[in-house]
């Protein structure tokens, strides 16, 4: 299998775990960890520990950050395209994660706002054979036309593609959504941005999307993940048991879980069960990545 060229967010993560409810205006104990992060970078990293060759198109600050996360990722085997914003700091999001493993992000997304047409180069895509697009960077107005052109330049190159929504309250218009994803072959929303594309949480809503895209990969977290071909049929895999004890990055795991049996032409019930067994690995660890 070729390597695979993941479009996403890239930057620092700040992880503060905490018991019990924040107190506005007081102080509560928290287990802080200061980590590398960004959905994209989450995504290529796990690739990377399941043996795929994988490259990471993003765009950093000129800063001691950029400079540490692409230090990381280069070390883990990841091959780094990255673009350098002269004005820009590097990504930074504070991820707030409470006693039952549910996290809330506070994100500054900084550089990658700016991340641009011009930073998707011909040089990123040589020698893959899939790009796979973080739904961040098409969500945001000022990225979008990078995600686009991602998109196209895949399409130009004969790769496969693939997006992850990934963030309900972000998709305001599923419909213009939809069209920017159009022909795209595999789209993989979790349940709430199912919900938000259909206006239902059940796998049976994803057969509307193949109006627009070749397959869905839906993941609903401890309900197991689905996965609805080109005709409609729907296979289903439980969620594998582990305790939770960071969620932050778990779909990004289970990205790249799919994305490496699939492309290493594993049958669909084990392909989920790649997805689960990573999305598994990575809530049962303090951070997103492996």
């Amino acid at each position: 299998m070729s390597g695979i060229v993941v479009v996403g967010d890239v930057g620092l993560d700040v992880v503060a775990r905490h018991e019990g409810p924040i107190p506005h205006g007081g102080d509560i104990r928290a287990k802080v960890h200061f980590t590398s992060g960004g959905a994209g970078a989450n995504t290529a990293l796990w690739l990377r520990a399941e043996g795929t060759e994988t490259t990471l198109v993003a765009r950093i600050g000129d800063d001691s950050g950029g400079r540490m996360v692409k230090s990381e990722l280069e070390a883990a085997g990841v091959r780094c395209e990255f673009a350098v914003d002269p004005e820009e700091p590097t990504f930074c999001v504070v991820v707030l994660v409470d006693g039952a493993g549910e996290r809330s992000m506070l994100a500054d997304r900084a550089a990658n706002a700016k991340f641009s047409p011009e930073d998707v180069t011909e040089a990123a895509l040589r020698g893959a054979s899939h790009l796979h697009l973080s739904g961040y960077v098409l969500l945001y107005p000022s990225s979008r036309p990078a995600a686009l052109a991602a998109l196209a330049a895949a399409k130009k190159a004969g790769l496969t593609t693939s997006v992850d929504p990934q963030a309900a309250t972000l998709i305001t218009d599923p419909a213009a959504f939809l069209d920017d994803v159009r022909g795209v072959d595999l789209l993989m929303p979790n349940t709430s941005e199912l919900v938000a594309l259909t206006g239902s949480s059940d796998p049976e809503a994803a057969k509307e999307l193949l109006d627009y895209v070749g397959e869905v990969v839906v993941t609903a977290g401890l309900d197991g993940a689905s996965w609805i071909d080109a005709s409609g049929t729907i296979t289903s895999v439980p969620s594998q048991p582990a305790e939770c004890v960071d969620s932050t990055g778990a779909g990004d795991a289970f990205d790249a879980g799919v994305l490496a049996a699939w492309l290493r032409g594993e049958s669909t019930a084990e392909v989920l069960r790649a997805g689960t067994r990573l999305g598994a690995q990575a809530v049962s660890k303090v951070g997103p990545q492996p």
